[in-house]
């Protein structure tokens, strides 16, 4: 009887056990997909918050500052739906209750210096240029070096083409540098650099080329100068912007340029390496133009330029850039500004472009549609990469 009246005990306090763990679980979210191509090409994002208020969702593809605002089902799920989007690449985030959120139903994440986004692909013939086609494929490397002028390790990423690692030949070299808040992923992961390059080389259209996509975000010291948005910069901001700037300057041409010209067999001629950059990277491009003018074969800024309120002080800091026309057109065989008519950097694209023109400095202006985004910025690579090293 004792032997019975334990096993009840302890039957009802597994019972009761369970019920309680029952009790205090949270219920299962329903099922569902985000995001979700839908046949018209507009995309559903939906994600489970029930005791949420507000939730939006961000995305690159948006032109205006209002996000889209998600509808709460009676089951917690929250659903929006954009309109019909060309096909393409995007990244966005949710914001739920004021806090930027990922959503956990999608894995494909861009990282960032300071945050990370979620991304999708809407599939079609607008995207083919970037997509994973069934082609040959290079390879895109982690690569880690010594920093000399950041005391340290310091990554870069390096796609290599098709039949690198099994070949002798040498190859031409862009160096490809992305915008703030992103760091040495950014072109390979949103930026789709690889799967551009690929496709292009399949179609014939290009040379077979390394790419070096090094970290342009570089630590900023806790006193940074900042100014008000839409406000010039002061002249304090002004010069530890541009000390900023010399010092990835130099870290790209007394670290990466050799250790690439070490590491991989790419050919060390000015004739041979190009560079470009976007946003922040455009910036860099730009002072390495002024410091470097002849190392560099190819150059182009995309959505980059000098605020018309600074136009003095980067006359002043242009180095060889403004100073020795000559030397920089006889160098540069190609030197590009691209911006697009919806880009907030459109006016300093301008006012650069009229700069150049002023000092003699032979180059192209390109307007696109569009905004400050990655849907141009791919797009921007495509057609530079189809006329370097010809």
């Amino acid at each position: 009887m004792r032997l019975l009246g334990i096993a009840i005990l302890a039957l009802t306090a597994s019972v009761t056990a369970t019920s309680m763990v029952s009790a205090q679980a949270p219920p299962a979210p329903p099922p569902h997909v985000s995001p979700e191509v839908l046949s018209d090409l507009r995309v559903a994002f939906r994600i489970y918050a029930p005791k949420a208020t507000t939730v939006t969702v961000r995305g690159d593809w948006m032109e205006t500052p209002a996000p889209l605002t998600l509808v709460k089902g009676a089951d917690g799920l929250w659903e929006g739906t954009t309109e019909p989007l060309v096909a393409d690449f995007y990244s966005y985030s949710f914001t739920v209750d004021g806090v930027r959120t990922l959503d956990p139903k999608n894995a494909l994440i861009k990282q960032g210096i300071a945050s990370v986004d979620n991304m999708f692909l809407v599939p079609g013939a607008d995207a083919a240029f970037e997509a994973t086609a069934a082609v040959p494929h290079g390879d895109i490397r982690a690569v880690w070096y010594s920093s000399s002028t950041l005391g340290g390790q310091r990554r870069m990423h390096v796609y290599t083409p098709p039949g690198y690692d099994g070949g002798t030949n040498r190859y031409p070299v862009l160096y490809l540098l992305h915008g703030g808040g992103d760091d040495d992923t950014g072109w390979s992961t949103i930026g789709r650099a690889g799967f551009i390059v690929d496709n292009l080389l399949a179609s014939g259209k290009i040379r077979p080329l390394v790419v070096v996509m090094p970290n342009g975000s570089l630590p900023r010291p806790a006193n940074f100068p900042t100014s008000p948005p839409g406000a010039a910069p002061s002249a304090e901001a002004r010069a530890a912007g541009l000390a900023l700037q010399d010092r990835f300057v130099s870290e790209l041409m007394t670290d990466v340029v050799p250790f690439v010209e070490r590491s991989f067999r790419v050919v060390a001629r000015p004739d041979h390496r190009a560079i470009a950059g976007l946003s922040m990277g455009g910036g860099h491009t730009q002072r390495v133009l002024a410091t470097h003018p002849e190392s560099f074969g190819y150059v182009a800024t995309w959505s980059a330029g000098v605020n018309p309120a600074t136009t003095a002080f980067f006359e002043e800091n242009s180095g060889a850039l403004l100073k020795n026309p000559a030397k920089v057109n006889a160098a540069a065989k190609v030197l590009s500004l691209v911006v697009g008519d919806k880009d907030f950097t459109l006016a300093g694209t301008k006012n650069l472009d009229d700069i150049l023109t002023r000092h003699g400095i032979t180059h192209t202006l390109q307007l696109t549609g569009g905004g400050h985004t990655w849907i141009n910025w791919r797009r921007y690579l495509r057609d530079y990469l189809q006329v370097l090293f010809r």
